[in-house]
């Protein structure tokens, strides 16, 4: 399985250390345990006292041929912004790896997950034949996942025009699993909180922002389970904000160089064999069945590529404060769910909503239902049981699922089972399965918000989150057509009550079927689920 948002998520056993971790009197073993995690970790440990060398944003720059045309585009379009939807995997990845081709002066990447598979690899290749040509790269990366990326990323950052740094790290370089757990146990509280953000801002006048990670996943590439998800490509006032964001972020005391650690590794002999390696996954790439789909699907280019229409409107960034993971207590200054909030206020007629982890609280139950009573259609998708990747997420969601329904919103599960097969760089004998990533919501078809937040406790108050905010009747059009297509019978469940039951309706191959309980689920998997439903684990979701 595809690692995804759930990587943010601690285990229940973690939760039970953590308890055990506040006993009086543990402090010796405490520092002795987590002194013993940093052994098994390496020698490889992280210096706080490392001076980093502060860095912002190059200013926009038109002096390119696609610069010089978006500089046209704005000047027709004064104190507006341009955006168009990313909607397939394959044009999301080709976009990316046209504007990092193109790049002449920055390239700046904020990622949640960056994995070391084929996308990854072949993103990191494009960054080091950028900087090969004089291109600054700045790639700010949460360090919660990482482990095989580790040599990659310390290759990478050999190069004199590359730098990588690591958002609130763990105490040891590529810890292994025993220490991670032994860290998370004794730090939770700085441990549990994660940058979210996903953003790539490429010579200060177009960037890349909504949910997507690197990754095959996330590019319908992978052969075990591939994710649906939406990017917003951007020109106009937002980019500049999102490289003020991505500065502020870059420059914060969580975020460390990966020279920081004491470590062997980073020399220009890794650079030199990452170089080799990189140089011939690209030439299987442009013989791989993906790179030929890939030709059949954007026969005209990527949609970073093309010159032409741009969906034009009022623009916001919303982005977390880096300063919320270090907060006790919620600062709701510090967070971008006020403002998602007071968008959703406005609602008068519908109330469009995609999170790949819906989990609300109480309140945000009564919330959509008062919604509903004052005449707003609202209107969910998330995963189901089947398509999720996040059990954990999945009992948070199934305690409030009934109460959602009672108060008249309209419920949808996505599918497992893929609209049509993925185009996978690599040879895989896996069907593979669908699972939803996206996050969105479409204010009465007229605003419209596109990011990385998820509609849980997480995102709303341990995560930093960001996403635009537009107002644009036509890309609101845009995402309503990708919510209708994706809750249409064949690829979602319709999920209601019949009876006080909560039922699943679907067409399976023109005939429709219900059940009253979750379809295409394993015994092992619902169990799971059950048990975590027991545990008190509400504010971790």
């Amino acid at each position: 399985m595809a690692r995804a948002d759930a990587a943010q998520r601690p285990t229940a056993a973690r939760a039970a250390k953590r308890s055990r971790a506040g006993r009086p009197g543990s402090c010796v073993w405490r520092s002795s345990l987590l002194a013993c995690a940093m052994l098994l970790g390496g020698c490889a440990t992280l210096r706080t006292d490392y001076v980093k060398s502060p860095s912002t944003a190059v200013p926009p720059a038109f002096d390119t041929a696609s610069g010089r045309y978006v500089a046209a585009e704005l000047d027709r379009h004064p104190g507006k912004c341009g955006f168009r939807l990313l909607v397939s995997g394959s044009d999301a990845l080709m976009s990316r790896i046209w504007l990092i081709d193109h790049a002449k002066h920055s390239v700046d990447l904020q990622y949640f997950i960056f994995e070391n598979d084929a996308t990854g690899r072949l993103v990191s290749q494009r960054l080091l034949a950028a900087a090969d040509r004089g291109v600054r790269v700045r790639l700010l990366l949460d360090d919660i996942t990482l482990k095989n990326e580790d040599r990659l990323l310390g290759a990478l950052a050999a190069h004199p025009n590359i730098e990588v740094r690591v958002f609130n790290p763990f105490r040891t370089r590529a810890p292994s699993l025993v220490s991670k757990v032994v860290q998370f146990a004794f730090e939770s509280r700085r441990l549990n909180r994660r940058m979210h953000n996903k953003s790539m801002i490429v010579d200060g006048y177009v960037a890349v922002i909504g949910g997507r990670n690197i990754g095959d996943a996330y590019f319908d590439a992978s052969g075990e389970s591939n994710f649906r998800d939406l990017d917003l490509l951007i020109i106009g006032p937002v980019v500049g904000a999102a490289d003020r964001a991505f500065d502020e972020y870059w420059n914060s005391n969580a975020a460390y160089p990966m020279q920081a650690y004491a470590t062997p590794l980073d020399d220009k002999a890794d650079l030199t064999a990452l170089r080799v390696e990189l140089s011939g996954e690209v030439r299987a790439f442009a013989q791989s069945d993906y790179a030929k789909a890939v030709l059949e699907e954007l026969p005209h280019g990527a949609t970073g590529d093309r010159p032409g229409h741009w969906v034009w409107g009022e623009g916001t960034l919303l982005v977390d404060q880096p300063r919320k993971i270090e907060t006790d207590h919620d600062e709701p200054a510090l967070r971008i769910g006020p403002k998602v909030r007071e968008a959703m206020d406005g609602a008068q007629r519908e109330l469009l909503l995609i999170s790949s982890y819906l989990v609300p609280s109480r309140r945000g139950v009564h919330y959509f239902s008062a919604l509903e009573r004052r005449g707003v259609a609202v209107r969910i998708l998330t995963n189901s049981l089947a398509s999720t990747d996040d059990p954990a997420a999945e009992a948070g969601y199934e305690r409030s699922r009934h109460a959602l329904l009672e108060g008249g919103a309209q419920l949808y599960e996505l599918r497992p089972s893929p609209r049509q097969p993925a185009r996978r760089i690599t040879a895989s004998r896996s069907a593979g399965t669908s699972s939803l990533h996206a996050k969105a919501i479409v204010v009465d078809r007229h605003f419209v918000f596109i990011g990385s937040m998820n509609l849980d406790p997480r995102s709303r108050l341990l995560n930093t989150e960001m996403g635009v905010l537009v107002e644009s009747p036509e890309l609101a059009a845009e995402v309503a057509d990708f919510f209708e297509q994706a809750i249409k019978p064949d690829s979602a469940y319709h999920v209601q009550l019949e009876k006080g039951r909560v039922t699943w309706s679907w067409d399976d191959h023109g005939h429709i079927e219900s059940a009253h309980r979750d379809p295409e689920v394993r015994t092992r998997r619902k169990l799971e689920v059950d048990v975590l439903r027991l545990l008190p684990i509400e504010g971790l979701l």
